[in-house]
């Protein structure tokens, strides 16, 4: 107890006598009398001893509220005894030098920056200058100086640039003093300015005779040195300098001198100080080539490759590594332009935006190569082994976000007449529908259950286990060991065509059954039976010879299947090319390539074999019921695709079937972007080991594959396929370039393309060298999808996340800004990942996601339409309009039938609120699809919630906005080569149909009063995990800015809030904290935010589901599946 009270008693006295001495050192100051320098000196000596001493004195005079630091300055700036400056200087070294940066930073707010810097050009003012005031001075200033951001402007303005970097060159020997002098510099040379103005006064050449090959001694200057030098060579003007003079060969052969002697790894930071001069100066062109003239790629190459071993080097591995790219040569893509493959002549050219400027492109201007000296590194850096998570959007650019209360207000504004909007009457027949004629009162409500036995048609986590409580076990499934040699016997004799025999009216009730039956079968009995049986005599042909274009006008054409009518032209489309006709037309078109060898002997006798065992017979789940092989040939015949595709891919004509397991997402292993990276690096160094054979082109209508054995065989000329050119890099390595959008020179990341050809137990590597997002979810556990056709013939009709190695880095691949549009992204970025097949001669299909084409949508659509109970489900697919290229674009209305044809009744079934879907705006985005596919199919079921959403609400749904751009495997765009989710506020009815005419459904309305309650934009995300959506909020977007006093007095009702916390709480893959309702400018066209602003929809939303898996809750961590 007495301890502790002397304890308190020491610190009470110490913390009085430091506000004594700082009391009386101020009186000094106001004073100013004669001989007060004994006593300045004497004082400032007795508070050196405190702060020395004890850490509480130095808190107390940094402390909030302390006007310590204030009378230390003050006494600096006004004494001129040298015992009491060297006093002060050595108490402010003692405060700044522990407590972090915030002591230094107290130190800057209260003016030291600007005293110091006086006191340097006062101090060099005496010949010779006191050394140690000197030191003193520039060790407080080093300590300082980064915490003080205007510090190379003061010094400049101050006129003191020069003084150390002259004390440096007079002292070079006395490396207590240069010490000091050269971590002020550094800090100097922070400023571009400042740098070019100490290059000119020798600072450069002055580095170079500290700096030198490996020694023990002084390596605290060397480091010193070499960071000084980093910064200094940061200016273009340096840079050149030091090109000019050799010293990026001498800055090679200091670093290969450090690494050969350094063999216990205790100088790394020296070595890694040299990479980063060598860094700097790479950043301009000279600089860049001199590296490769002083061939300094190898022998980074070789360098780094002899760090990997040792973990701790990873630094220096990582920088040689940087550098290297940064030197790689910068290539144009080997294409003859980086403009899509194929084209379509638009019917109106944009007056502006990146079509118009695509077509006012010079020739030839795609292929520039930049060879600016502007390099981003900070980019490149952070790819290394690190994660950005660069769209949380909880930190919004704050310029992005709208901050006019005025453009934030919803405010109704049609846009269109009255008149004009009556068009749209036609698709809302139920608000005026009276049910006379049906017989609605006996009936006894039966909707339409798919057979319990088949699989979920969706595999989307969701909290509800209400489904699966009620279905019954699977009991159809098909024994492996009766499956595959049924298969087999027919599948060995080669097939060449399959032929469609004519159907008669699709209405018959024969087509029906057939239908009907069919969904019943199992999906191996159904592969032997709609596959197998006719492999050799089925091919496509088209049987509506005389189909026309329709165009985007309002004349209302009445199909001759009830309940669809489309908004059609009164006169063919006269701006369609001839490749627009309808897939298949006059022609038999082949399906695909059937593997070679059928199901290989061997692995059928293992699976024999294996199953006399525990899992004897091999039950897995049927294809959807709303699958049908031969419907989904018809409905491609009627397909128009820009390319005329003529053939159809295995995928989506057996369909899929989400694998019996979970899918764990990659962990990735450390190093794997680093080794990839290396290894294209030998492709610049061992050029002689490259193979550069081009093995698929599309641009080369001549082109022939390749016979050879060893060569896979690559095709993506099907709907959706996306594939442009591949190369054969070396023996098993393929480069693979994706085609554009047409209308466009980039948007590339959607791929889907086939493989043959292969041999097991190889890894084959492929590369997809031009994609154009900075970053990607293949860098955090993602994987491509794979369809084995050898697998769907046993039973496994599975898309299935394969691949090893796999990560997303940026390459050596760059265009010119002027075609990309002044962006400043202008290098590609490549995904790579590594296959073994399991089948040999096998083949397989490889997709970004899971594949939804158009056909495929027209499939479900007609078989739901076809299956479900008229007395129950109203069910209405009409045509609102047709695209570019010709092709339907559907409208889909789902709500519960009256309970009769009662007049109650019919005012209950007329006024239900409004729900309004769509989806697929995006063409790459294809899990909006299959979200899609499990809501129509959810409100479709028997589900008792899905029967009570019938009956309160109308949902009306548009399944797919963009049909061209899936057909044509678009990434993100229409034919009209732009975004069609930025075309909202000002729709073109000639290029953009379907939004023009979805926005005009919403516009009708609310002309009418009938506001949905809901709207909400189907969207898949490829850079964050789970699913989220995007809102809109007046007060959340003004509290995200610094205008907030107006946002205090504004009312907004919270609802907009409701629908994400519900999913929050029922669906555990939905995540809460991804979701915003923050409006930013560059949304202010797209659908969320127009449906919203402009005709008045609160709840207006954009859900977004990853294209990967989720991170959180139950699914964790684990991939989101789709069948």
């Amino acid at each position: 107890m007495n301890k502790a009270k002397a304890s308190s008693e020491k610190s009470v006295s110490a913390s009085s006598r430091t506000i004594s001495l700082l009391s009386q050192l101020e009186k000094i100051n106001s004073d100013s009398v004669l001989g007060e320098s004994d006593s300045a000196r004497h004082v400032t000596s007795r508070i050196l001893h405190l702060v020395q001493s004890q850490e509480k004195t130095r808190k107390e005079m940094t402390s909030k509220g302390s006007t310590g630091i204030e009378i230390i300055l003050s006494t600096l700036e006004n004494t001129r005894d040298p015992q009491t400056i060297l006093n002060i200087l050595n108490i402010l070294i003692e405060i700044v030098s522990v407590g972090g940066g915030r002591r230094a930073s107290v130190l800057v707010t209260k003016g030291g920056t600007q005293i110091l810097l006086q006191l340097l050009l006062t101090a060099s003012k005496d010949s010779p200058p006191n050394e140690e005031l000197m030191v003193l001075l520039h060790t407080l200033l080093a300590k300082v100086g980064p915490k003080d951001k205007k510090i190379g402007v003061k010094a400049r303005i101050n006129g003191v640039l020069n003084i150390s970097l002259n004390l440096v060159k007079h002292n070079l020997q006395n490396h207590r003093l240069v010490l000091p002098c050269l971590q002020v510099l550094r800090v100097y040379s922070t400023n571009s300015v400042n740098a070019v103005s100490l290059g000119k006064n020798g600072v450069v050449e002055l580095m170079f005779k500290i700096i030198g090959p490996f020694s023990k001694r002084n390596t605290s200057l060397m480091k010193v040195a070499l960071d000084t030098l980093a910064a200094l060579l940061k200016s273009k003007t340096n840079a050149r300098r030091a090109v000019d003079r050799g010293y990026v060969q001498a800055l090679i052969t200091i670093y290969v001198d450090w690494h050969r002697h350094d063999s216990r790894h205790r100088y790394m930071l020296i070595r890694k100080g040299v990479l980063q001069c060598i860094k700097s100066v790479t950043n301009i062109k000279l600089g860049r080539k001199a590296f490769i003239d002083a061939n300094g790629m190898k022998i980074l190459y070789n360098t780094s490759q002899e760090c990997l071993a040792v973990r701790t080097l990873d630094p220096l591995v990582n920088t040689s590594s940087l550098i290297m790219r940064k030197c790689f040569p910068k290539n144009r893509l080997p294409l003859p332009t980086i403009k899509s493959a194929f084209h379509f002549q638009l019917p109106v050219i944009p007056a502006s935006g990146p079509v118009a400027q695509l077509y006012n492109l010079p020739p030839d201007v795609d292929d520039v190569v930049d060879e600016s000296d502007d390099n981003d590194d900070a980019e490149t850096e952070s790819e290394i082994e690190t994660e950005i998570d660069d769209d949380k959007d909880q930190h919004f650019k704050n310029d992005d976000i709208e901050t006019d209360i005025n453009k934030l207000k919803p405010r109704q504004e049609l846009g269109r007449s009255i008149e004009e909007l009556k068009m749209y009457e036609q698709f809302f027949p139920e608000l005026s529908e009276n049910f006379q004629e049906w017989d609605l009162v006996s009936k006894e409500p039966k909707p339409f259950v798919p057979d319990a036995n088949l699989s979920g048609p969706i595999v989307v986590p969701t909290a509800s286990e209400e489904h699966s409580a009620e279905a019954k076990p699977s009991t159809k499934g098909i024994a492996l060991k009766e499956c595959s040699p049924l298969l087999t016997e027919e599948y060995n004799r080669r097939p060449v065509f399959l032929e469609l025999p004519k159907k008669d009216n699709m209405k018959s009730s024969s087509l029906h059954q057939q239908n009907d039956q069919r969904n019943m079968l199992p999906s191996c009995q159904c592969l032997s039976q709609e596959i197998v049986k006719g492999l050799d005599r089925i091919s496509l042909q088209n049987s509506a010879k005389n189909d026309q274009y329709y165009g985007t006008g309002c004349v209302v054409e009445k199909e001759s299947k009830a309940g669809i009518t489309t908004l059609a032209s009164s006169k063919p489309f006269e701006h369609v090319s001839p490749c627009g006709g309808s897939l298949f037309e006059g022609s038999s078109v082949q399906l695909g390539k059937l593997c070679c060898t059928g199901v290989d002997s061997e692995e059928e006798e293992d699976s024999r074999s294996s199953s006399s065992g525990e899992h004897a017979t091999l039950q897995i789940s049927d294809v959807s019921p709303v699958h049908d092989c031969d419907l989904y040939l018809e409905m491609v015949k009627n397909t128009k695709s820009i390319p005329e595709y003529s053939e159809v891919a295995y995928p989506d004509y057996f369909g899929h079937i989400p694998p019996p397991f979970k899918e764990p997402i990659l962990e990735r292993r450390y190093g794997v972007q680093r080794t990839k990276i290396c290894q294209d690096i030998e492709r610049l160094i061992y050029q002689n080991d490259i193979i550069d054979r081009v093995v698929y082109d599309l641009d080369n209508s001549s082109f022939s594959v390749p016979e050879e054995a060893d060569v896979l065989k690559f095709n993506s000329k099907f709907e959706s396929g996306n594939l442009r050119k591949v190369i054969q890099i070396r023996k098993n390595e393929y480069d693979l370039i994706l085609n554009s959008d047409i209308n466009s020179n980039h948007y590339h990341q959607w791929f889907y393309f086939e493989v043959s050809g292969m041999k097991t137990g190889i890894g084959y590597r492929f590369n997809i060298i031009n994609c154009e997002k900075s970053n990607s979810q293949f860098n955090y556990g993602m994987q491509p999808l794979m369809y084995s056709v050898q697998e769907a013939l046993r039973c496994r009709p599975c898309w299935t996340r394969v691949g090893t190695d796999i990560c997303y880095y940026k390459n050596h691949f760059s265009r010119s800004s002027i075609a990309a549009g002044g962006q400043k992204g202008k290098s590609y970025y490549t995904i790579t990942f590594t296959v073994t097949f399991q089948h040999k001669e096998d083949v397989c299909y490889f997709a970004y996601h899971y594949p939804y084409t158009y056909s495929t949508l027209k499939m479900h659509l007609r078989k739901l339409e076809s299956m479900h109970n008229p007395q129950q489900i109203y069910f209405r697919h009409d045509v609102l309009c047709k695209t570019l290229a010709g092709n339907s674009c559907p409208l889909v209305t789902i709500t519960a039938m009256p309970e009769s044809n009662y007049y109650e009744h019919i005012y209950q079934f007329r006024n239900r609120p409004y729900i309004f879907l769509s989806a697929r705006v995006h063409p790459g985005e294809t899990n909006a699809s299959w979200v899609m596919k499990g809501t129509l199919e959810y409100l479709m079921s028997n589900s008792p919630n899905a029967q009570s959403l019938r009956e309160s609400y109308i949902f009306k749904i548009i399944p797919m906005l963009n049909p061209d751009g899936v057909i044509n495997g678009n990434h993100r765009c229409s034919l009209s080569g732009e975004d069609l989710n930025r075309q909202w506020q000002n729709p073109n009815p000639d290029l953009h149909p379907t939004i023009y005419h979805a926005k005009g459904l919403l516009q009708y309305l609310a002309a009418i009063k009938r506001l949905p309650l809901v709207y909400c934009d189907y969207h898949g995300h490829s850079r964050k995990k789970n699913v989220f959506m995007y809102g809109c909020s007046i007060k959340e977007t003004m509290w995200h800015t610094s205008v907030n006093a107006a946002s205090c007095d504004l009312m907004e009702d919270p609802a907009y809030r409701a629908l994400p916390k519900i999913l929050s709480h029922t669906a555990p893959a939905f995540c809460m904290g991804s979701c915003s309702f923050v409006v930013e400018k560059s949304k202010e066209s797209t659908a969320r935010v127009v449906v919203w602003r402009e005709i008045g929809v609160q709840r207006s939303y954009t859900m977004e589901s990853t294209l990967c898996g989720c991170d959180q809750g139950k699914y964790k961590p684990h991939y989101i599946c789709f069948g």
